[in-house]
C-alpha cells in the first residue's frame, strides 16, 4: 500500500524527490505520514481538500486487510 501511495503522490507534486512516506501501524489503524516540499502541500491537498480525500478513498478501497488506513500530509522542515 505504501508503494501505491508513493506512486500517486509523486505523480502529483513538482518535487518528487522530496516526498517521504512513513508508516505507523497500530491495533486497528495504519497511518501513512506523507512529508512534502512546502510548495507541494497545496497540490496534494487540493482545492477544498478534494485531492487528499480522493487519495484516502483510493487507499481505503484498495485495502484488503480490513484495517482502517489514514493518510496525513505534513510539510518537510
Amino acid at each position: 500500500m505504501k508503494h501505491f501511495l508513493d506512486f500517486v503522490v509523486r505523480s502529483l507534486v513538482d518535487n518528487p524527490d522530496d516526498v517521504q512516506i512513513s508508516e505507523k501501524a497500530g491495533e486497528n489503524e495504519t497511518v501513512y505520514r506523507v512529508s512534502l516540499h512546502p510548495s507541494d502541500v497545496g497540490l496534494v491537498i487540493g482545492k477544498g481538500g478534494r485531492t487528499i480525500s480522493a487519495i484516502r478513498s483510493l487507499i481505503n478501497a484498495a485495502n484488503k486487510a480490513g484495517d482502517h488506513l489514514a493518510v496525513e500530509v505534513v510539510e518537510n522542515t
